[in-house]
């Protein structure tokens, strides 16, 4: 077995109660670690603790921060997981007409699951790293952030954001003994996924040369290697873990 150093650390999830963010609650449960399973809706006893938290309500995720450090006295790991989608064409124009438009509802509910609600986490729970020492952050980004992808403007623009994020925390944090990281996932086999037609995944697959979507156990791995002893000098990179996929090919 090879030693992660993870043993009794304090991590945070969110959106653990599904996906990709659940086989990562898991993972880290399954390597000894104590963690805090935060979502709005309730996670599975086997990821963790659980606590209801909404990523995008600032209130609710410093009250959050706090009974983590009040139940266990630290935090190493944070894993900003929690993302939404709402997608459609920025306008959609057809026979000369404008059928159809993003709306704000659509934009504002991304950004502020996707984008402000990993602000709002990392905002939070860095001071408690800095205090004890060091920590890991680990930012969920996407390869349509590196790429692009129709339909989904305010996806992207979260996931491109996110990227931004990590460059920067990671100049800022470092001194502090923080690393912070992003992993960009190709097609994975989630919820949403078992919802998409047969053509769509066919395609997804045909896009992707090692010949298969992804499973979420790839994104759950990616996430501990990152946060162990063994990725000890690895900060301010996006990690693709994708297959190898080609857009557009």
């Amino acid at each position: 077995m090879i030693e992660t150093g993870l043993k009794d650390k304090v991590v945070i999830v969110t959106g653990a109660a599904a996906g990709i963010g659940r086989a990562t609650a898991e993972r880290f449960v399954n390597e000894g670690c104590r963690v805090a399973a935060w979502d709005v809706n309730e996670a599975p006893a086997s990821a963790g603790t659980f606590q209801k938290v909404n990523v995008a309500d600032v209130d609710k995720v410093e009250a959050a921060v706090a009974e983590v450090v009040e139940r266990w006295g630290r935090i190493d790991v944070l894993v900003n997981n929690a993302g939404i989608l709402r997608d459609a064409q920025l306008v959609k124009f057809k026979n000369g007409e404008v059928q159809s438009r993003m709306t704000d509802e659509a934009w504002d509910a991304v950004i502020g699951v996707n984008l402000k609600g990993v602000f709002n986490c990392t905002r939070a729970v860095a001071p408690q790293m800095i205090a004890g020492g060091g920590g890991v952050i680990l930012n969920a980004s996407s390869v349509a952030g590196l790429n692009g992808n129709f339909g989904q403007t305010n996806y992207v623009a979260t996931k491109a954001g996110v990227i931004g994020m990590t460059k920067t925390w990671s100049r800022e944090l470092g001194r502090f003994g923080i690393r912070v990281n992003a992993v960009a996932p190709g097609f994975v086999k989630t919820e949403i996924i078992d919802e998409m037609p047969e053509k769509i995944i066919d395609a997804m697959v045909a896009h992707t040369p090692m010949g298969r979507i992804g499973e979420v156990a790839d994104i759950a791995e990616a996430y501990l290697w990152l946060a162990s002893d063994k990725a000890s000098w690895v900060s301010g990179t996006t990690i693709s873990v994708d297959g190898g996929l080609v857009i557009g090919t």
